[in-house]
């Protein structure tokens, strides 16, 4: 996935209210829409190094927005919006080993009338249904987490992928790390206990669990390596 336009660097001073960051360029401190509305913990040094995407639409209050932060020297995509194009990207042009070849690539379907998932996937004549976790979170130097905070949504999903092995499709949960350099992935069980335990309950029933990480530039973002899932014991 290559950005639009080029990105312009500059330093993050604080995000508030959820969609707003404050960000100092050269010459002018400007506001900038953050595209991600979770915690997004341990990004959001005063300081960190970030990357912007400018707009000249004219039915958008602010011109510029959120796309990558710099933090504790990691590249880290922040855009929420722009990890099932990752993905989609990455299915293309078969970049992810176990989705490789499919015959049909379907975004955002539903399976019943209150979940919709990522992607719905068909390769000789086999169904899939797949959905994805933006992860942005990162505690030590070389293992994502997921998530950064309590989701009962996420809980939902791995919920409703059980049913989907039920009614006959196979089912991938794909955290996308957003994150340069990891080279594990786990889930974070400290930050949501109830997470995990679901985690462990769909891995059990036979979901199928991914974690990729991206290559990180401001020219473009694409999946480029398999991480390791860590799993502990309850």
């Amino acid at each position: 996935m290559e950005f639009t336009k080029s990105l312009i660097k500059g330093k993050l001073i604080k995000r508030y209210k959820r969609f707003f960051t404050d960000v100092k360029l050269q010459k002018e401190t400007v506001t900038a829409h953050c595209p991600n509305t979770g915690s997004m913990k341990g990004l959001l040094d005063e300081g960190n190094d970030v990357y912007l995407l400018p707009n000249n639409d004219p039915k958008r209050k602010l011109k510029f927005g959120l796309e990558i932060i710099n933090s504790r020297k990691n590249l880290v995509g922040v855009n929420t919006h722009m990890a099932n194009r990752i993905v989609q990207h990455g299915l293309e042009n078969n970049l992810i080993d176990e989705l490789k070849n499919n015959d049909v690539i379907k975004p955002e379907v539903f399976f019943n009338k209150e979940t919709r998932f990522d992607f719905l996937l068909e390769k000789n004549s086999q169904k899939s249904f797949v959905e994805v976790k933006n992860v942005t979170l990162f505690r030590d130097e070389n293992t994502a987490e997921f998530p950064d905070a309590i989701t009962s949504r996420g809980s939902k999903h791995l919920l409703t992928l059980i049913d989907a092995i039920k009614k006959g499709y196979k089912t991938y949960l794909l955290f996308l790390v957003q994150i340069q350099n990891m080279k594990y992935f786990k889930i974070a069980k400290d930050i949501d206990e109830q997470y995990y335990r679901n985690y462990l309950l769909a891995k059990n029933a036979g979901v199928n669990f991914l974690a990729y990480r991206c290559n990180i530039s401001s020219k473009k973002i694409f999946i480029d390596k398999k991480l390791k899932i860590l799993d502990e014991q309850l």
